[in-house]
């Protein structure tokens, strides 16, 4: 309905409910009553992408930037930056979990690199000369094999 045709009934009911999702979202978030596991949607973020999915988002939208609905502005506003809460916070964990994991993978290039400088660096291609005993060679001497032994088929 457009402001003209609302009754004062109605402007009651859609403060009361900006004010319930305002107050929803102003609950403060208790990480260590949650018992999530990492990279698990807070219950912050369930009640956002709940309100995503009943539309509540794109009415939030239309309100704030509709002309004749001014009156809900403020409410609009508080609860958007509500909605953005805990983003700050989220990205700087996740700057620091970058920076954590980065150090680690650093450290583990250095010890790799480390280890590589321990091996000799030339690998000798000589397998080495064995004697097949049982088998014979031309004339009476056992056969010499001048390879691995991983090549040899009898």
């Amino acid at each position: 309905q457009d402001w003209e045709q609302r009754q004062e009934e109605d402007a009651l009911l859609i403060e009361r409910i900006l004010l319930l999702v305002r107050n929803v979202l102003h609950v403060p978030a208790a990480p260590t009553e949650e018992q999530g596991v990492d990279g698990d949607a807070s219950v912050h973020d369930r009640v956002l992408w709940a309100l995503h999915i009943s539309g509540m988002d794109d009415l939030l939208k239309f309100l704030a930037s509709a002309q004749g609905e001014q009156q809900w502005a403020l409410h609009v506003l508080e609860i958007i930056s509500l909605m953005f809460r805990d983003q700050g916070q989220a990205a700087a964990e996740h700057g620091e979990d970058t920076r954590e994991l980065e150090t680690l993978r650093q450290r583990e290039l250095a010890e790799r690199r480390a280890r590589a400088l321990q091996r000799p660096s030339r690998h000798s291609r000589f397998g080495g000369s064995y004697v097949l005993q049982g088998l014979k060679a031309i004339g009476d001497r056992d056969v010499v094999f001048h390879k691995g032994l991983h090549n040899v088929s009898t």
